[in-house]
């Protein structure tokens, strides 16, 4: 069987595998979608043109290219510059690839290149052939906004959400798991990379793994997740961490904490001592927004894996609480649901705000069915497809607001004023208080 055909037999599999229901939402007059099909996105340059090509913060003024191509000789470089056409400095870097069973990856390229200045376009070219891309720095201070959605996938779905993402000006996407939905089957991977490119290489994006990169084979890969580390490298190293699987970053007065759900994570871990550092280097007068991504969420009223992320909440949720973290957020659950300011399953004004936002466009569908009564501390949910956006303003205050997908239009259905803990008079004093004050109107 050839491979296209292959391809074409796992998605028509895909597709007849999802029963196709509509449900209609019990507060308006939306029907809810099933999941859509899965698109294969084909590869239509040359051998040696870059594709899949897609960009990533590294420290506070470069970034790092990211592309594969097929030809093994393609050298691994990046022309760039202010003006199309027009490129005034150059950096090389390394590539690798990886073996799973049958398959064999491209080479796949990794160049860091930088300083540059911010809130600035840049021109670029991917190992001296193939089209030119560009994209835009973020900005050196407030305000930025960031676009989140996990469980993306590469389905119809997806395509509706990426398209509602590219239709706005964003600085960095943050996406927390589960990317692909490869499952083993390698060339997922490329069709991945290939329909996330238009806006993975114009804008950073900045991930985590999910439990569909794990990926574990005995002898193939008996520890997990070769293609995520092979072709989504994060800037890890710059943050102390010694895994793709957890790191930290900082933007435009925000510091960035992308966890590792499906890496060892209890009071004896490297991810967990590593944690206690990045948290205690933390400037708030700098930084004054802090902002963790993860999988599996650690609060969750739907009925789909419930208690999946108990067991890491109770290994560090004292850690976040005590460093007044602002926002948790979580995918895994194909819905929305946002938390009030929550610590140990109680409303705690000083805790911080969990969204989960697994809805980007998933094969599996949506998880419909959420626990009824609903809890006090979860103010709203809804399982639809969509992404989310946060826009810090300054210092103290952020909006965060959650985008329906709604045929090619996005609706705008939960949206909420932020403001940061650091800003707080009642969540400056000691975390160590066990029963603060009642909370606030304004989270």
């Amino acid at each position: 069987m050839t491979m296209k055909l292959s391809l074409h037999l796992f998605s028509f599999l895909l597709t007849i595998s999802v029963v196709p229901h509509l449900l209609k939402s019990q507060d308006d007059d939306f029907v809810r979608q099933p999941a859509g099909r899965v698109i294969l996105t084909p590869h239509d340059r040359s051998d040696s043109d870059p594709q899949q090509v897609h960009i990533s913060l590294v420290g506070k003024d470069h970034m790092k290219v990211s592309w594969v191509t097929d030809n093994s000789h393609t050298i691994s470089i990046v022309e760039y510059g202010k003006q199309s056409g027009k490129y005034n400095a150059k950096s090389t870097g390394e590539h690798t690839w990886y073996d799973y069973f049958s398959y064999t990856s491209g080479r796949i390229h990794h160049v860091t290149i930088g300083p540059l200045e911010p809130s600035t376009t840049y021109f670029y070219s991917c190992g001296g052939s193939g089209p030119e891309f560009s994209f835009k720095t973020p900005p050196q201070t407030l305000p930025i906004e960031f676009v989140i959605v996990g469980d993306l996938g590469q389905t119809d779905w997806t395509n509706s959400t990426l398209a509602h993402i590219k239709s706005i000006d964003y600085d960095v996407l943050l996406l927390p798991g589960d990317l692909s939905y490869a499952d083993g089957h390698q060339p997922l991977w490329d069709s991945f990379g290939r329909i996330v490119e238009p806006l993975a290489s114009h804008r950073p994006w900045m991930v985590t793994e999910g439990n569909h990169e794990v990926e574990i084979s005995p002898v193939v890969s008996p520890t997990g997740f070769k293609a995520f580390n092979a072709r989504w490298q994060m800037p890890y190293k710059e943050s102390g961490s010694t895994s793709n699987l957890y790191y930290s970053f900082e933007v435009a007065g925000t510091h960035i904490i992308m966890l590792g759900s499906y890496a060892e994570f209890d009071t004896k871990s490297k991810q967990y001592a590593w944690l206690v550092a990045d948290l205690a280097k933390i400037d708030r007068k700098k930084t004054p927004w802090v902002v963790v991504v993860l999988h599996a969420p650690w609060y969750n009223t739907n009925t789909a894996h419930q208690g999946e992320g108990e067991s890491m909440r109770i290994a560090m949720e004292k850690l976040l609480y005590k460093a007044r973290v602002d926002l948790v957020y979580s995918g895994h659950v194909h819905a929305y649901e946002r938390f009030t300011r929550v610590y140990n399953n109680k409303a705690d004004p000083c805790g911080p705000v969990h969204v989960t936002i697994g809805d980007g466009g998933n094969r599996e569908g949506l998880a419909l069915m959420f626990e009824d009564p609903p809890s006090p501390l979860s103010l709203y949910r809804e399982p639809s497809f969509g992404h989310g956006r946060l826009k810090i303003v300054n210092e103290t205050h952020a909006v965060w607001g959650w985008h329906r997908n709604q045929d090619s239009n996005f609706v705008v259905k939960d949206q909420v004023w932020l403001q940061s803990l650091s800003s707080s008079k009642i969540c400056s004093k000691s975390a160590d208080l066990e029963i603060p004050p009642s909370s606030e109107d304004e989270l």
